[in-house]
């Protein structure tokens, strides 16, 4: 039996240096276990892909910037770029009634984003798809008046117009609440500081409330971009040659229907990846005076890590 005067002593902690001190690592044995099993399942997905003859490769190759395809992707992108650019500022609008004084405003304001919240999208495309059944011409002039100028529906409001018109008034009642809940998020307190100090409440709203509200509005907004883009795959069913619409085309056509499919889902996946990689820059920009360091961009890690390396030369930034 070990007696305690024969245990060793431990030597006195002042004469270790720092430098001499070793950290004991700290083993995550479920941290290899998922990612091996994580990567086998991968490895078998990728060798189904390249070995099931199914997917035909050679056709989606044969699709996939076929100059159909292509111009079928530029209406995609057409119709999500007016979509967002006219349901935001719409918002926006929305946004402001609904945080006015106004009482009138703000009911106007609940209402649309009620409304439109209620009703489903394809409901409310369908809707102004067919806007000629009600109206076969639209006047300006004076209520239940003379009209100064008339014009037919169906020459002014064509299938991609009325696709506009219904994803641009669909994505303003959510663009609303998104804009609405970034401004009420900022911190009353700073107004109040504001409000005490004199600064102008135009002044005090584009230097104190709106970079703190994007910070909020930012993530939710990027992602309304990237639903509303795949979301325009719906108005395939007004018979809109977009994206989805020519790929069914296609394949209805040819019979197919995966390698066709394949090349609508790489292209959605394309594009969101561009519109991911614009939020993180656009995040990045706003984070600026939140965090007291700026996240790294892709490349500025990868730089990082090079320059760790032993084998770095000397003097490499970090």
């Amino acid at each position: 039996m070990t007696q305690l005067h024969d245990r060793p002593v431990a030597t006195d902690a002042g004469d270790v240096s720092d430098h001499d001190l070793v950290v004991a690592r700290t083993v995550h044995p479920w941290r290899w276990i998922i990612a091996v099993a994580t990567l086998v399942l991968l490895a078998q997905f990728v060798h189904g892909l390249v070995t099931n003859a199914g997917w035909d490769w050679g056709t989606f190759a044969q699709y996939f910037t076929a100059r159909s395809v292509v111009t079928a992707l530029w209406l995609t992108i057409q119709l999500t770029f007016w979509g967002t650019l006219i349901g935001f500022a719409l918002g926006i609008a929305l946004a402001a009634a609904r945080l006015s004084q106004n009482p009138v405003l703000q009911i106007i304001s609940w209402f649309y984003i009620w409304a439109f919240r209620s009703i489903p999208l394809i409901v409310q495309l369908l809707f102004w798809f067919n806007i000629a059944y009600l109206y076969q011409r639209l006047s300006l002039g004076i209520p239940f008046g003379p009209s100064f100028v008339e014009f037919d529906v169906n020459s002014v409001i064509s299938g991609s117009f009325a696709a506009i018109i219904g994803l641009a008034l669909h994505q303003a009642a959510y663009s609303a609440e998104i804009v609405r809940a970034g401004i009420i998020s900022v911190d009353q307190g700073q107004l109040e500081a504001a409000a005490a100090l004199g600064i102008p409440k135009l002044r005090e709203f584009f230097a104190i409330v709106l970079p703190q509200a994007m910070r909020g509005i930012l993530p939710n907004a990027a992602n309304e971009v990237i639903s509303l883009f795949k979301g325009t795959s719906i108005v395939s069913v007004m018979a809109i040659a977009e994206l989805f619409y020519q790929v069914q085309v296609i394949y209805g056509r040819t019979g197919r229907v995966v390698p066709m499919l394949m090349v609508a889902t790489v292209w959605y996946v394309i594009l969101t990846s561009v519109l991911s990689v614009v939020q993180f820059y656009v995040e990045r920009h706003y984070s600026k005076g939140a965090l007291r360091t700026v996240p790294l961009t892709p490349i500025q890690k990868l730089r990082s890590r090079i320059a760790a390396l032993p084998l770095s030369p000397r003097g490499a930034t970090r």
